[in-house]
C-alpha cells in the first residue's frame, strides 16, 4: 500500500513539474491589464477573467520523476522589504490624473461616502486617513459619525440615504461595529454597485467563481496582490498559506490567489500544526489580527511574507496613543523570508489606495465614462 501511494504522489510531482514547465510567459499574462483609452494603466493586476483561459487539463499520466534541488539560505538572510508605501503613491498619483481628465470632460468627480460608528481610536485614525487620500487625488468625501450606542436603524437609514444619492459612487462601512450591530444585515442593504469595499454575498460569489469578474475585488487582498505583482513574485503555481478567514481579509483572498493560480491552504485557530503547514508555503498571507502569531520556525527559507495585520498596541510615546503591529515577528522572519511588507508602511496604503481605485471604478460606471 505504502509503494502505491508513493507512485501516486510521483505521478503527482510529475504532473505538476510539466504543466508549471509550460506557464505562459507573465508578459502575455499580463497583457489585459487594465488600460484607459489614453493608455493611463493604473493598476498592474490583470482582470480575473483573463486569467481563466487557461484550461483545468492535468498532463498525461508518466512516471517520470525527479527532485528538485532547495536552494541553501544564510541564517543572517536579509529580506528585501516590498515598500506598499512608495507604490501606493504611484497608484494614487494615476488615479488623482484619472480623476482630473474625469472632471475635464463630464464635469464631476467621483465621491465616496463613509459612516463611522464609535470612538475607537484605531478606527478614526484610519477614516481619517482615507479622507486624506481622497482629497488628494480630487475624490469627494462625506462622513457621517454615528454614537457607540446608536441603533441599527440609525445606520441603515445612512447607508439607504447614500445608495440613492447621485453624487455617491462608494459607500463604505468602517469595521469593526459595536457587537450589538449585524453587519451582515448592513451590508446586505448597501448597494451592490456602490459596495467599493467588495463584501457584498453577490461580489465574494462571483470572485470565488471562474469565468465571473466580480464589480469589486475586496481591498485588502487586491492590494497584496498588487503588491506581489509591481514586485515580481510569481503566484500561479506557488504554494500559498493565508493565516486567517475572516470575511474581510482571510476568505477572499484566499479565493484570490486561486483564481491567480497558486496552491492555496487556509490556516485558522482550529487548525492542528499551523506552523508546520505555513513552513511549505513559497507565499504567506499573515491576517490572524493576533500580534508576533508568525515567528521566523513559522517560515521556510525564501519565502514572501505579505504581514495584512495591523494591531493596535498602547503606547503613550506616540502621536495616537498606540502603535501598530503586525501579525508576524518582523524581526525574525527577516532574516527568513525572501521579501516581506513591513508594518507600517506595508499593505495598509495599499488598502486605501484600492479603495480610491475601486471608487474610482464606480464612478466611471455610473456616468459611463471611458
Amino acid at each position: 500500500m505504502m509503494m502505491v501511494g508513493n507512485l501516486m504522489r510521483r505521478r503527482v510531482v510529475s504532473w505538476q513539474q510539466k504543466a508549471l514547465g509550460q506557464r505562459i510567459p507573465f508578459s502575455t499574462m499580463t497583457q489585459n491589464t487594465y488600460k484607459d483609452d489614453h493608455d493611463c494603466q493604473i493598476l498592474m493586476s490583470p482582470s480575473l477573467v483573463s486569467l481563466d483561459h487557461l484550461p483545468d487539463l492535468w498532463p498525461p499520466d508518466s512516471t517520470d520523476f525527479q527532485f528538485r534541488s532547495t536552494k541553501s539560505h544564510s541564517n543572517e538572510q536579509t529580506a528585501a522589504v516590498i515598500n506598499g508605501q512608495l507604490i501606493a503613491e504611484e497608484i494614487r498619483a494615476r488615479i488623482a490624473s484619472e480623476v482630473r481628465r474625469m472632471k475635464e470632460f463630464i464635469g464631476k468627480a467621483p465621491g465616496l461616502a463613509v459612516i463611522l460608528v464609535g470612538q475607537r481610536r484605531d478606527s478614526q485614525t484610519y477614516v481619517r486617513n482615507k479622507i486624506i487620500a481622497c482629497e488628494e487625488v480630487g475624490i469627494v468625501s462625506k462622513v457621517t459619525e454615528l454614537p457607540d450606542d446608536c441603533t441599527e436603524d440609525e445606520i441603515l437609514t445612512a447607508v439607504s440615504g447614500f445608495n440613492v444619492d447621485p453624487s455617491v459612487n462608494g459607500i463604505l462601512v468602517q469595521l469593526p461595529l459595536p457587537r450589538h450591530l449585524d453587519v451582515g444585515k448592513i451590508s446586505d442593504v448597501l448597494s451592490l454597485e456602490k459596495d467599493v469595499d467588495g463584501f457584498h454575498p453577490l461580489i465574494i460569489g462571483n470572485l470565488a467563481m471562474r469565468g465571473r469578474e466580480p464589480l469589486f475585488i475586496p481591498c485588502t487582498p487586491k492590494g497584496c496582490i498588487e503588491l506581489l505583482i509591481r514586485s515580481g513574485i510569481e503566484i500561479m503555481g506557488k504554494k500559498a498559506v493565508v493565516i486567517g478567514r475572516s470575511n474581510i481579509v482571510g476568505l477572499p483572498a484566499s479565493l484570490l490567489l486561486q483564481r491567480h493560480h497558486a496552491t492555496v491552504s487556509v490556516v485558522h485557530v482550529f487548525t492542528k500544526d499551523p506552523e508546520y503547514i505555513t513552513r511549505e508555503a513559497d507565499i504567506v498571507f499573515a491576517a490572524a489580527g493576533v500580534p508576533n502569531l508568525v515567528r521566523g520556525n513559522w517560515l521556510k527559507p525564501g519565502a514572501v511574507v505579505i504581514d495584512v495585520g495591523t494591531n493596535p498596541i498602547e503606547d503613550p510615546s506616540c502621536e495616537h496613543g498606540y502603535r501598530l503591529m503586525g501579525d508576524v515577528c518582523y524581526d525574525e522572519a527577516v532574516r527568513v523570508a525572501s521579501a516581506i511588507t513591513p508594518v507600517p508602511g506595508g499593505v495598509g496604503p495599499m488598502t486605501i489606495a484600492m479603495l480610491l481605485s475601486n471608487t474610482l471604478d464606480a464612478a466611471k460606471r455610473a456616468y459611463n465614462f471611458t
